[in-house]
């Protein structure tokens, strides 16, 4: 089984974590998007528009990081990481539909470094606190160390890979937005969930990806100077 993806991509890590978890064997292949390997190319089902992670399991290929590990629990069902119980289940979906919505499709984070205007940085700014008020509001129960309750599930997952990342967009951009105080809850479960050896041994490091950041938004804001 192979995993193609890129570092520095939250998705790539979140199929990372939930493989750790289920303590499946695979091997990862580091793919560089402007240079992509024969066998993503060959793999890709998307016409070109090649999308990662992308996992090969027995000469197929499965995308997007949702449909990926909804495919690992149901081929290796040890370490469940959606709940068996149907509307736990659904709760479940809903939250990833969340952060993906709310960051993903919307990319507030990135448009807060990515983007010169001071309005639409504003803007990020304000959706993303507002994002992580309604994620405090209904925060993992309480004595509870996760969302998915004692153990991890794919909301730990889905918002595993935002809360790491944010760090790095604050450092980056030079606002604040995970404030422990605002957000208790959410600071307590991110200790939690980062002091796990199979999350920690896994993510990428933030002095790196700031770097990276930093030089992307170097190059972005050069060319449109030069437009």
């Amino acid at each position: 089984m192979g995993l193609h993806g890129t570092w520095a991509s939250p998705y790539s890590t979140r199929v990372k974590w939930a493989l750790k978890l289920k303590g499946i064997p695979f091997q990862y292949i580091e793919e560089d998007l402007y240079n992509k390997s024969a066998l993503l190319l060959r793999y890709n089902p998307m016409h070109k528009k090649i999308f990662i992670p992308v996992l090969i399991h027995g000469q197929r290929p499965v995308c997007e990081f949702m449909v990926i590990i909804e495919y690992l629990d149901e081929m290796w069902p040890q370490y469940p990481l959606l709940p068996i119980d149907p509307y736990e289940r659904s709760v479940a979906r809903f939250w990833v539909k969340f952060i993906e919505d709310k960051v993903g499709k919307s990319k507030i984070l990135y448009f807060g470094i990515f983007n010169k205007s001071h309005e639409v940085q504003a803007k990020a700014m304000r959706d993303s606190l507002e994002m992580l008020s309604i994620r405090e509001e209904h925060g993992p129960n309480k004595g509870k160390k996760f969302f998915g309750g004692d153990n991890i599930n794919i909301a730990d997952i889905a918002f595993g890979g935002l809360a790491h990342w944010m760090g790095v967009v604050e450092e980056v951009s030079g606002r604040k937005m995970f404030d422990a105080e605002k957000f208790p809850r959410l600071h307590a479960w991110m200790g939690n969930f980062k002091s796990l050896p199979l999350i920690a041994e896994n993510l990428p490091d933030q002095g790196n990806l700031c770097r990276y950041l930093a030089r992307q938004r170097e190059k972005l804001f050069s060319s449109s100077t030069h437009k």
